[in-house]
């Protein structure tokens, strides 16, 4: 067994490295949403850079890094703070390839949504300096949904 682990932990590395780096970016926002769904504080507001942002669903909804933590702190007290899985995601990356974006089709509390994301490779490995959520609409109810939110 001892063996096995050795071996584990010697080939972990080399297998990271073996990742294309469109893997890496799948692997590192499924981590993150995974984060979220086992409610990982550290994980998950430790994937954004310091000067992050994420803009919610709510059109009054712009959040650094921080402001977000303290806001979403009662959420990452429970067993899940929110959990979205993507189903599909396209991944572009700038030519030095130390930059990347994102978007992705999302399965939420709230249906389907989107993510987009921009991403910069730091030192300690890729982090999120923007992400975007947004709900999506049928094109054949946007007159209903505009109905929906007609200020009064």
């Amino acid at each position: 067994m001892k063996f096995l682990t050795t071996i584990i932990l010697t080939l972990s590395p080399i297998l990271l490295l073996a990742q294309t780096p469109k893997e890496t970016i799948n692997q590192f926002m499924d981590n993150w949403h995974k984060a979220a769904a086992t409610a990982d504080e550290e994980v998950f507001f430790g994937s954004m850079t310091k000067e992050g942002i994420y803009l919610g669903t709510d059109k009054t909804e712009k959040w650094t890094r921080d402001e977000m933590a303290e806001w979403a702190n009662e959420y990452f007290q429970e067993e899940s703070a929110w959990s979205f899985t993507a189903t599909a995601r396209d991944i572009y990356f700038s030519e030095d390839e130390k930059t990347a974006w994102l978007n992705e089709k999302l399965d939420t509390w709230m249906g389907v949504c989107k993510g987009t994301a921009v991403l910069v490779l730091k030192a300690e490995g890729w982090k999120i300096a923007l992400y975007d959520l947004s709900v999506t609409i049928d094109n054949d109810k946007i007159d209903q949904f505009l109905e929906l939110i007609k200020e009064k």
